[in-house]
């Protein structure tokens, strides 16, 4: 009878697992190819999908995506099951169970978390179909320090973070200058500095990346613009500064610059001006991992300084 009532839980679960596939894989890939396999601490887990090259922006970065079929299984004691199922989560082919991450994760002050603090490692719920007492039915729960073997398909969330930096489009700054280009500044009068703030030039900025069932959503801002005034000095502002208004006369800018010479000796008669903005972006997976990624944005300006008395020449 007891044969009888875990076989039927087996067949149970192997067709909710089977009912649950998803039907098609997808990647968004950045360089063609497949986006999602299954490494060797999958068991015997074959997952294959395919991707379509990426569009490329103008220099600062592009959006991408494509899908392709796909077909996943893993097996445990000579028994196969899909890799990932809707319900359960993602295959251990080492433990034969399912593991997914608990959204939102347990309170601080639950046993699950063996003596951990929230962020040290993550609690995953657990279906065990084959292991009798634990899985079905109401299943388990367990803490990792790490994702469990085979969670995510050994998808390269690192690889998913950087596609999803790419969709956002970051730019460098949109320049602001006072005086604007094709006017002169004076020779002691601060010149002012701005970002026209956007979403691509300074932030904040979101975009995601996807394969198969794991998803990495990253957020982006600009932390500082270090801008090369061309008369070898620099400034940086770890603002995005302000535009200049008339009433504002001759105040001190929150970010500017203030020139000792003219650029009359310069190529062109004026000085170049490179802005450099340093975008932060972190990002997390579906899988519970984070990650952080520093960029690097340009924009390029110029201005003509003069003395006083050129001013009305």
């Amino acid at each position: 009878m007891l044969r009888v009532r875990v076989a039927a839980a087996i067949a149970a679960v192997v067709a909710l697992t089977v009912c649950f596939l998803p039907s098609r894989a997808t990647a968004d890939g950045g360089g063609g190819g497949g986006g999602v396999s299954c490494g060797p601490l999958a068991g015997n887990c074959s997952v294959s999908a395919s991707s379509s090259p990426s569009p490329v922006g103008g220099g600062s970065g592009g959006s991408g995506g494509g899908s392709g079929g796909g077909s996943a299984s893993c097996s445990f004691h000579g028994q196969s099951f899909p890799c990932y199922n809707q319900l359960f989560g993602w295959f251990d082919g080492q433990d034969g169970c399912y593991y997914k991450l608990m959204s939102p994760q347990p309170d601080a002050s639950s046993a699950l978390w063996q003596g951990h603090k929230p962020g040290d490692g993550a609690i995953y719920a657990a279906e065990c179909p084959l292991i009798s007492g634990k899985g079905l039915p109401g299943g388990n729960a367990q803490w990792f320090q790490n994702p469990p073997p085979g969670f995510g398909g050994a998808v390269n969330v690192q690889a998913l973070a950087q596609q999803a930096v790419s969709k956002m489009g970051l730019l460098g700054p949109a320049i602001g200058i006072a005086p604007p280009p094709g006017s002169k500044g004076v020779v002691g009068l601060p010149v002012w500095l701005w970002d026209n703030v956007s979403a691509t030039t300074w932030g904040p900025n979101s975009a995601s990346a996807s394969a198969g069932a794991v998803t990495v959503t990253a957020t982006g801002s600009v932390t500082q613009i270090v801008w090369d005034m061309g008369d070898g000095q620099s400034v940086t502002c770890t603002g995005p500064g302000e535009a200049y208004q008339a009433s504002f006369g001759s105040a001190q800018p929150p970010c500017g610059h203030t020139y000792t010479q003219t650029s009359a000796a310069m190529p062109d008669g004026q000085y170049a001006i490179n802005a450099t903005a340093t975008w932060v972006v972190n990002w997390q997976a579906t899988t519970g991992q984070t990650g952080q990624i520093t960029v690097t944005r340009q924009s390029a300006s110029s201005v003509v300084i003069g003395e006083l008395r050129d001013l009305n020449n």
